[in-house]
């Protein structure tokens, strides 16, 4: 290659080879640019995916500097070429080596970050299991930031070395003071391997706290109430407390509304009118099917729990209150009663026929006649 180089600048004055120099840039630029890129672009418009298209434009701008830059540092490092142009060696590797090098690897740091995004960003937008949390994106930011700086360090030949042990110190130093920080970073790496939740999820907190996760940053993540409030909860705490997520493994939900009707209640004809009801309501899905269950008996009512499912958690509330209403008119309309608690007091008048005085007795010790009275309490439960 060196032998190749050497031959084409072979015989040219200083004024050619410079001249050579940067012809030879600029043709591998356009070529790149116009025939490399164009034709790997129509290949990529036959494909259905969306992946070689983001990967093909972010890489775009990298290839066409590295094609023009890279000629320009290979030729300054043939020795014939070195000898030829106008500047000096020295000067040639400080004006054109070391900063060709440079602008090569920042761009390319650029359309790393940018490609790695974008990929994120599609794979997000397409949803399903495997969900790359934005975590992922703000983690590979850093690598690429940091990884780029210290090679721009080495590559001007700046010794790295002391650097990397003053971080290790500076590194402990921050770790203690921002520990937080960092427990909710890796509170934050842990969330997603676990694949405990995605954006768009709709998750509840065992302190009560509910909603829809909107963004998942490398410190918290925020969620948005069905008050639209935004709540931001720290990573740390999340993976130290129970989360519940109600758009896992699915998105349904199963919607609960108990009910008490009248002992006496015809329990077949309740429970068609019931299920009819939960079927009519436009919130409720046909499959699976409604039910009614009888739970208990209680003091006052035969207790009841219908069953049905919505199509997200979302849901539930609004179908509970749409439920509510429609069964409280069909159960009216169809004379079923819903009882509520009842008490019959009976009072007895004392051995010697007086009236039983409650004030009387407050006020002054009872009589022995007077503690024969009695006063009972019963429920009564009225039939349907």
């Amino acid at each position: 290659m060196i032998l190749s180089q050497s031959a084409l600048v072979a015989g040219l004055t200083a004024v050619e080879a410079t001249v050579a120099v940067l012809v030879v840039s600029v043709i591998a630029a356009l070529g790149m640019e116009y025939v490399v890129l164009r034709v790997a672009r129509r290949f990529v418009s036959t494909t259905d995916s969306a992946y070689d298209d983001i990967v093909i434009a972010s890489l775009r701008a990298p290839l066409v500097v590295t094609a023009a830059l890279a000629g320009v540092f290979v030729l300054t490092q043939v020795p014939a070429v070195r000898e030829s142009v106008l500047l000096d060696p020295q000067l040639l590797d400080d004006i054109f080596g070391r900063p060709s090098l440079s602008v090569i690897l920042l761009v390319w740091a650029y359309a790393a970050n940018a490609v790695v995004n974008r990929l994120v960003a599609e794979v997000n937008a397409e949803g399903g299991r495997f969900d790359f949390a934005p975590v992922f994106s703000n983690i590979w930011t850093l690598a690429v930031l940091v990884g780029s700086a210290g090679t721009l360090l080495w590559l001007w030949g700046i010794e790295i070395t002391p650097l990397l042990g003053a971080a290790g110190v500076a590194g402990i130093a921050v770790g203690f003071a921002a520990k937080d920080t960092v427990a909710n970073f890796f509170g934050g790496i842990a969330l997603y391997f676990d694949d405990t939740y995605k954006i768009g999820d709709y998750i509840v907190l065992d302190d009560g706290t509910a909603g829809t996760v909107s963004k998942v940053g490398v410190r918290s993540t925020t969620l948005l109430t069905r008050d639209e409030v935004l709540v931001t909860v720290p990573n740390a705490a999340l993976n130290a407390s129970k989360v519940t997520n109600e758009s896992a493994p699915q998105s349904r939900r199963r919607v609960r509304v108990p009910i008490g009707v009248a002992y006496g209640t015809d329990v077949d004809a309740f429970e068609a009118l019931a299920i009819e009801v939960l079927q009519a309501e436009s919130l409720v899905l046909d499959s699976p099917k409604p039910r009614a269950r009888l739970r208990s008996f209680g003091d006052s009512a035969l207790q009841y729990e219908l069953l049905c499912w919505v199509s997200g958690p979302t849901r539930r509330r609004r179908a509970h209150h749409e439920l509510n209403r429609a069964l409280y008119k069909a159960l009216a309309a169809a004379d079923v009663e819903i009882p509520y608690p009842k008490r019959d007091v009976t009072v007895t008048a004392a051995a010697d026929g007086s009236d039983f005085d409650v004030a009387g007795r407050t006020a002054s010790a009872p009589s022995p006649a007077a503690e024969e009275a009695t006063v009972t309490s019963r429920d009564d439960e009225r039939a349907g």
